[in-house]
């Protein structure tokens, strides 16, 4: 299969890249990664005029760790974010779960950021970036920037907030704050296969060491990941004592997947709730310094 015709443009600096999207505007296509783009365009499920290849602007690839949390560039490889030990101290819920992201042939090319504008519900990062309340940058040509809160960056599936001409040049993952643990786990047909369920969790305690907040937000469960705070469901138990089960429970009530040829509704909807509570379970371990600062493997 060969992709249709198209302009094909290689800049070399931040602003130049901003320049050719503007004049592009909704017919462009920006190449990071390639991971999902190319396979869409070769099967002729996308068609742009113009394909912008930003691989050659230095400036995007980056990971920059500050006390506040890590701010993953455009160019950043799953790789190289999965590796980096100074990320995976500041947030260490981004490497648990890009360990899940497809192979490691694909999280040598595939970017984060350039998962995060696929959108793809199914997909590992829309989730960990949604249960963090992280955040995506956009810029435009001219000096405009702004912010999106994930909460506003993913409004259905394949789609995301992301205008034309603009481009995501970073993604922000907030450090937890002090008594937080976080969980990812997911199921698959295969290992690297999508999810056909997920979650990823963060469970933060008070001074007295019971439950304050459980987030956790669904894998494969909506148009969008689906973002649930349980918080009263655990009723600021200790987490040794929390009823996980009324938390397995109140999940499957408040998620409405859809059914598919790897699984029906009914069993999307009991394995979210499995998961959920496991990876809750495992987020309250770890803040309660009872855990191993891994994933809970579904």
């Amino acid at each position: 299969m060969k992709p249709p015709p198209f302009d094909y443009h290689a800049p070399t600096g931040l602003g130049e890249t901003l320049e050719v999207l503007a004049g592009a505007g909704a017919h462009a296509k920006v190449l990071a990664g390639g991971q999902s783009l190319i396979p869409l365009l070769n099967m002729r499920l996308a068609s742009p005029s113009h394909l912008v290849d930003i691989n050659r602007v230095a400036e995007l690839d980056t990971i920059v760790v500050r006390g506040g949390g890590v701010r993953v560039g455009a160019l950043a490889r799953h790789a190289a974010v999965e590796r980096s030990e100074a990320a995976a101290r500041a947030q260490p819920l981004l490497r648990a779960a890009l360990r899940q992201v497809a192979h490691p042939v694909i999280r040598n090319r595939g970017t984060v950021v350039g998962s995060l504008v696929h959108a793809d519900p199914s997909a590992e990062l829309p989730a960990v970036l949604t249960v963090l309340e992280g955040s995506v940058r956009l810029a435009r040509h001219g000096g405009g920037e702004r912010e999106v809160p994930a909460s506003e960056f993913f409004v259905g599936p394949l789609e995301s907030a992301l205008r034309p001409g603009e481009l995501a040049v970073s993604a922000f993952f907030p450090a937890l704050p002090p008594r937080a643990g976080s969980a990812f786990c997911e199921v698959a047909r295969r290992h690297g296969d999508y999810a056909v369920a997920g979650a990823a969790a963060v469970v933060v305690l008070d001074d007295d060491q019971r439950i304050a907040s459980a987030r956790v937000a669904c894998v494969s469960a909506g148009p969008v990941p689906v973002l649930l705070d349980l918080s009263e469901v655990c009723a600021r138990r200790p987490a040794a004592s929390a009823d996980w089960a009324a938390v397995a429970a109140a999940v499957r009530d408040r998620v409405d997947p859809e059914g598919d040829i790897h699984a029906t509704a009914d069993y999307r909807r009991h394995l979210t709730g499995v998961l959920a509570e496991r990876a809750l379970r495992v987020a309250a371990q770890e803040a309660a310094g009872e855990g191993t600062g891994e994933s809970a493997d579904g």
